[in-house]
């Protein structure tokens, strides 16, 4: 990686500045305890932490992968070094306390850096839970998610109506741009923070731009593979605070951390990127 550090941009909510690319585990660290599957997540992890990055993002909902997450954390040491953030996916109060205890159990932290109510389940019921758990000091932050395009009218919603929420994590990427649209304009206003999930299309962007060559000028912002010109053009969203691309491959965990080091892209090479993208 460059002498230089990542990028960060701060959380409104607390000006902690965060690591601009982080790490998805939707699916893939839901392996159970193998040796074998489970040592290139360890070296994904470490390659995340030793790039100055931080965030590690997970969910009951994801089979075995909070454990997974916890336990490599473990053996690395480096549990401190980490911001996890989990969701709550369930309905009900007694039920969503369960799983939010459980989930920090697996977390190997009795205070979990960012709990979500995940895809707005029982979103109202969570909420309220949540800001209790916050002022009681047993989360840091707390956010609401969903994946579809279909739900940012209601993210967007929820940000204007219901106060106190620090994050929003919404599904955001070339292919998919409604965001820039119905929610980012709401979190840059109300001072909440973003996650974008998935924004590398679970792959499918990759397998559309593969067999053809980089654009040269794609060197004019420090770009050197389609995975990073792919992350920066959504770093460029000064709105967006944290990309999760998630990925079980070690090179793959270092193209995408590049992506959060020298120069982003600027309006013009932007507007130039959409349109390589739409000409595909």
């Amino acid at each position: 990686m460059p002498d230089l550090p990542m990028l960060t941009r701060p959380i409104p909510s607390s000006g902690e500045e965060m690591p601009v690319v982080g790490l998805g585990t939707w699916p893939v660290f839901d392996v159970g305890a193998d040796e074998g599957a489970r040592r290139p997540l360890r070296e994904v992890v470490r390659r995340l932490l030793d790039a100055g990055a931080r965030m590690i993002d997970s969910s009951p909902m994801y089979g075995r992968a909070e454990g997974v997450a916890g336990d490599l954390l473990a053996d690395l040491g480096a549990r401190p070094r980490a911001f996890l953030a989990t969701k709550v996916w369930t309905s009900g109060r007694d039920a969503g306390i369960a799983q939010m205890r459980r989930s920090a159990g697996l977390l190997r932290g009795e205070v979990v850096e960012l709990v979500q109510i995940h895809n707005l389940v029982d979103w109202r019921t969570h909420l309220a839970t949540l800001r209790q758990m916050k002022a009681d000091g047993r989360v840091r932050y707390i956010g609401v998610t969903h994946y579809t395009n279909r739900a940012l009218p209601e993210l967007a919603h929820i940000l204007e109506t219901e106060p106190g929420i620090d994050f929003v994590q919404c599904g955001y990427s070339l292919a998919a741009r409604a965001a820039e649209r119905d929610l980012l304009p709401v979190a840059a206003a109300r001072g909440v923070a973003v996650i974008v999930n998935q924004p590398l299309g679970q792959g499918s962007l990759l397998r559309r731009v593969r067999e053809g060559p980089l654009p040269e000028w794609a060197a004019e912002f420090d770009c050197a593979s389609w995975a990073q010109l792919l992350l920066k053009y959504i770093l460029t969203e000064p709105a967006v605070t944290c990309v999760i691309p998630a990925t079980g491959n070690p090179e793959h965990m270092s193209d995408n951390l590049a992506a959060g080091f020298g120069r982003l892209p600027g309006a013009d090479q932007r507007r130039r990127i959409r349109a390589f993208w739409d000409a595909l």
